[in-house]
């Protein structure tokens, strides 16, 4: 896709029929080099944001595919992380990214920008990868800090709800969870019309052909997710992530999330 080393149209058919899990085994290997992947000016803004937010000792990525997610809580955790995702070919891809003992790509950031993490970069926290469905996590309240990174698309409504309510419960009290939300598309606008024939599409994939594949771009409006924060026992507030630029009228095209656990 776009790129000599991305999917090939073929191949994106073939995962577009399968389920989430299956579709996202089969394009692991070629993932990093699809528009899917979260661009790094995202990660180092967050990374830049929640830093203030600290110290972390402890960080879980939700939803970590290929281990995007993992790099900032590498900069940003003390003693461990984790990452989850229910896709085996996502996680071997992450594991491969970061293998034991090495530098990995939150490594090479950190060199190029300044250590995050006092200590030499042996001392940075330990890295393990969990497979697990995230709408029924496997932690006690073990973590200061969650993250997740173009995920919540995967998730229909009637979901969000349950899967905050996981992550509140493997957070300590204090803890945080942290995604950056962008705003909402100019109506009529090239990107709003690409992303809703997109949604339709899927909906009409989904209505005629089994197993779905739930990925919809529509359906994660600020004031819902909001509520169902609230309502998961969260504490809400918004931060402007300005390094990822302001529209026309000076408000922010990205805000970082911060929901308390207190």
């Amino acid at each position: 896709m776009f790129t000599e080393q991305g999917p090939t149209v073929r191949e994106l058919a073939v995962q577009a029929l399968s389920s989430i899990e299956r579709g996202y085994d089969l394009l692991a290997p070629k993932f990093d080099h699809t528009p899917y992947r979260t661009p790094d000016r995202v990660l180092d803004a967050v990374t830049d944001e929640v830093r203030g937010l600290g110290p972390f000792d402890t960080g879980l990525d939700v939803c970590c595919g290929t281990g995007a997610g993992m790099g900032v809580l590498r900069q940003l955790c003390r003693e461990r992380v984790v990452g989850v995702d229910f896709s085996a070919g996502m996680l071997a891809e992450a594991r491969a990214a970061f293998p034991p003992g090495g530098e990995g790509p939150a490594g090479e950031a950190a060199a190029a920008e300044g250590p995050a993490v006092e200590g030499p970069a042996a001392e940075r926290p330990a890295v393990d990868w969990v497979r697990a469905d995230v709408r029924s996590l496997p932690f006690a309240p073990a973590f200061d800090l969650a993250v997740s990174f173009g995920a919540f698309g995967h998730f229909l409504p009637a979901e969000r709800f349950g899967l905050f309510a996981e992550v509140y419960g493997s957070l300590r009290p204090g803890g945080q969870f942290v995604f950056p939300i962008g705003a909402p598309l100019p109506v009529g606008s090239r990107a709003y019309w690409a992303l809703l024939g997109f949604d339709a599409a899927m909906r009409v994939r989904n209505a005629l052909w089994r197993p779905r594949f739930v990925m919809y771009y529509r359906t994660f409006r600020l004031g819902d997710v909001l509520e169902d924060l609230m309502q998961a026992g969260f504490v809400v507030r918004l931060m402007p992530l300005t390094e990822l630029g302001r529209r026309p009228d000076g408000s922010p095209r990205a805000r970082l999330v911060v929901a308390t656990r207190e």
